[in-house]
């Protein structure tokens, strides 16, 4: 697939490069929904919350027809095959897209999605395998990757996408005892990113309550 093989350069290529998407989002106790406007082509997205399953006819039941996903697989450092939305059958196949995973989502036109679900609490865990990764925050808050305590080591970098140009924005670099730079990556709710991990397998702590 032409646009699979045009990301995955891109993404292991890009260090260095250079819309984020709007998006609104509302909580009572632990159940909410979080909107997220999207542009015709591909967006880099996540789930922010629990569905009763988080297969993608749960977390995105309705999409334009020919709408695709394509998620990463970290130990190949190469994307999976699409997963593509057809009108009347709905995603062939039908993937899991958790929370703290992030995807590409390409939009055939402009939409505003919704994502229903549980806001994920408690004690979680991503895991950040080394090399490339694409993930995300396990839950729907913006906030700096330091403040939010990713464990991060010399040389490790973070990729945001550009939808409206449909390129990566430059990278954001750690530098032992300077921190991030130019300043602590902060992803929108919803938004997924590359990071790149210098070392060996990472678990990302957080604990995190509504209440």
């Amino acid at each position: 697939m032409r646009t699979k093989t045009l990301l995955m350069t891109a993404a292991v290529m890009a260090v260095g490069l250079g819309a984020s998407v709007a998006q609104t989002v509302y909580s009572v106790n632990s159940v909410g929904y979080v909107n997220k406007s999207l542009l015709a082509n591909f967006n880099l997205i996540s789930n922010p919350l629990n569905g009763t399953n988080n297969n993608l006819s749960t977390v995105l039941p309705v999409l334009p027809d020919g709408a695709q996903i394509l998620t990463w697989n970290s130990g190949l450092q190469t994307f999976n095959d699409a997963n593509v939305y057809f009108d009347g059958f709905g995603w062939v196949p039908d993937a899991p897209l958790p929370p703290g995973r992030g995807a590409f989502l390409f939009m055939p036109s402009a939409a505003t999605v919704t994502f229903v679900g549980e806001v994920p609490q408690g004690n979680l865990t991503n895991a950040i395998p080394s090399n490339f990764s694409l993930i995300s925050h396990i839950v729907p808050q913006s906030i700096g990757l330091a403040a939010a305590g990713l464990p991060s080591a010399d040389g490790d970098q973070v990729l945001f996408w550009n939808a409206a140009i449909q390129q990566f924005k430059d990278a954001v670099v750690f530098f032992d005892g300077f921190g991030w730079v130019p300043s602590d990556p902060t992803p929108a709710v919803g938004e997924g990113f590359f990071y790149f991990n210098t070392s060996a397998l990472r678990q990302w702590g957080r604990t995190f309550s509504v209440n």
